[in-house]
Parts: structure tokens; C-alpha cells; sequence
């Protein structure tokens, strides 16, 4: 469900009451865990976390006019949605995240390649969030992301 708020604070404010708490919580986990150099942002239509034109001139390389996308957060229409760039992209970082997830959530874990998706509102791993955030600094985030499209 692609929202057509400009800032991420209206994002949340136009939420249905039972997903601003959740939502929010997990903006703030990841702002506080997440290197600073990431820009918090209105990326395709949900919560976006991206390397800045100003860090990382090229841009995206599906659309060089959008900044090089990190991190995402959606409600969607049955879950609530963490998109994480670097669990596509290094192998290590998603084997770590299965193999923590258990410890943290008593929820299956629901995933496809960089999404993993919390259909209880009450059983969302915050912590395990923030760790996952801490994964890649902005300059290991670029090195990943151009070792994989300059192949």
C-alpha cells in the first residue's frame, strides 16, 4: 500500500490507530541504531533509510535520480513490512537473522528475500531490529552494493 505522505511523521499520522504505535517504535529503534550517515526519508511510498546524493552521488542504479535505498518500513494491508537492502545482498547478515530471530520473536518467521513481515503487532523483535540497522555503516553499504552491480 503505497502511501503518498511527504515525511515520515505524516506517514505515521495517517495510520490506522493499532499500527502508529508499532510503526513508530520500529522508526525509532532503527534512528537510534542506524549509522547517521543514512538519510531518513519518503522512499517508494513508505519509511526509507538511504545513502544521500551527498554521501553517494550515483544514486540508485534502477533510478540514478533516487538516492541508493538501505532500509524500508511499510504498513501493508496484513503486516507491517522491514525491508533490508544488506540481507539481499550479503549472505552472512540474513544466515545471522534467521538464526537470531528465534531468540528474540515466539512468531514463524515470515520472509521473502529482504522483507521480513509482522502480521502481530505485539510480537515484533525491536531489538533484533536495531542489531539488524547497526549491520552496515554507510561506506560498508556502498563497498556491498558496488561490488554486487559492477560485477
Amino acid at each position: 500500500m503505497k502511501s503518498t505522505a511527504s515525511t515520515p511523521k505524516a506517514y505515521i499520522a495517517q495510520l490506522p490507530e493499532v499500527r502508529k504505535g508499532p510503526l513508530q517504535n520500529l522508526r525509532q529503534t532503527i534512528l537510534e541504531h542506524l549509522d547517521p550517515k543514512f538519510q531518513e526519508c519518503i522512499s517508494y511510498g513508505m519509511l526509507g533509510y538511504v545513502v544521500p546524493f551527498a554521501v553517494y552521488p550515483d544514486g540508485y542504479h534502477c533510478n540514478p535520480t533516487l538516492p541508493l535505498p538501505f532500509m524500508n518500513l511499510a504498513s501493508q494491508k496484513n503486516f507491517i513490512a522491514v525491508y533490508h537492502m544488506g540481507m539481499y545482498a550479503k549472505k552472512e547478515i540474513l544466515n545471522w537473522f534467521v538464526a537470531e530471530y528465534p531468540n528474540h520473536c515466539s512468531a514463524k518467521l515470515d520472509m521473502g528475500k529482504s522483507c521480513v513481515r509482522f502480521k502481530n503487532m505485539n510480537d515484533i523483535p525491536y531489538a533484533l531490529i536495531g542489531q539488524l540497522a547497526a549491520k552496515l555503516s554507510v561506506d560498508e553499504w556502498i563497498s556491498l552494493y558496488e561490488s554486487q552491480i559492477k560485477r
